[in-house]
């Protein structure tokens, strides 16, 4: 590591917020210019990657696919590295990092063992977590439940209401429906669903409504640590959350049954645990038939419907 780049021992811990205050036009336009600068072979240095810690205000959950993040560390190792990351001095521990920009490069490289090229500029952690919101708005994929977990990290560490409605691009009423739902709803129990992409405010403000004391929350941890929920995807997870506190129970009215005329086919009988279709006998074998070909695509328009 050339000299310039030793890191200073008088910075003041990355846990502590920084003084320097920019706007948020400035940061965008600093991370701009830092892309242009990119030529600039003096500003870019070699890192172990080793020395490079994630940022201290955690805004992912783990994915349920991995592999558009392997096709993407895959063109890493063909291709190499092009843009190289940005990151800032550790202020706690010497010759180390903490990331910027460039999150899933550093991933990538830190599995392929390679390298880091890396541009080192001086955030603090109020700039660092607006930087963040930005790189996760271009990115366009951070799920509602994230931003709670990512404005509660901020709110922890001491970042201004001001400076995470910012980096979440969000106003003050989305800011109580955030914590809101993080009230109602233990951390561990969200990290049990996972980022649930297709989740948005109005289920998680259901859920959190629902949960009405630890009888509840003992209920959905059960659910959750089912063998057949674990395999599940996170949306389906959340979904096996929700219908375990909001289906029918003892206090519900008894369902009655109803009966659908389905013309010269048949009629279907609607119970509360069950349904029943009876079949003239010239349709019986082929809506049968018609039936075990279309439910799988049935059952897929049910789910979507419950994510909406």
């Amino acid at each position: 590591m050339p000299a310039d780049d030793k890191p200073k021992t008088n910075r003041v811990a990355a846990g502590i917020i920084g003084t320097t205050q920019r706007t948020l036009t400035q940061i965008r336009e600093e991370r701009d210019a830092l892309l242009a600068q990119v030529a600039n072979s003096s500003r870019v240095i070699e890192l172990e990657p080793s020395l490079i810690d994630a940022s201290p205000f955690r805004d992912r959950l783990p994915d349920d696919d991995d592999s558009e993040f392997e096709n993407f560390k895959t063109s890493i190792f063909e291709e190499g590295q092009k843009v190289p990351i940005t990151v800032r001095r550790h202020g706690e521990t010497q010759d180390r990092f903490q990331v910027v920009y460039g999150h899933r490069r550093l991933r990538a490289l830190k599995e392929l063992e390679r390298p880091v090229l890396a541009i080192i500029a001086d955030y603090s952690d109020r700039d660092l977590v607006i930087a963040q919101g930005i790189e996760n708005a271009n990115r366009q994929d951070l799920s509602w439940i994230e931003k709670a977990l990512f404005a509660e990290e901020m709110q922890s560490a001491g970042i201004k209401p001001k400076d995470i409605k910012a980096a979440l691009g969000i106003d003050d009423a989305e800011v109580s429906k955030l914590r809101s739902v993080l009230k109602g709803i233990p951390k561990p129990v969200i990290e049990m669903i996972g980022r649930a992409p297709s989740i948005g405010r109005p289920r998680w403000l259901e859920l959190a409504a629902s949960i009405k004391g630890r009888s509840d929350l003992s209920k959905i941890e059960r659910t959750l640590s089912a063998d057949k929920v674990l395999k599940m995807t996170s949306d389906e997870r959340f979904l096996a959350a929700l219908v375990s506190l909001t289906a029918a129970g003892p206090t519900r009215a008894p369902h009655k049954q109803a009966s659908l005329d389905l013309g010269e086919v048949g009629s279907m009988t609607v119970g509360a645990k069950s349904v029943k279709i009876n079949l003239e006998k010239k349709h019986s074998e082929g809506f049968s038939k018609f039936l075990e070909t279309e439910i799988g695509e049935l059952v897929e328009r049910y789910k979507r419907s419950l994510l909406e």
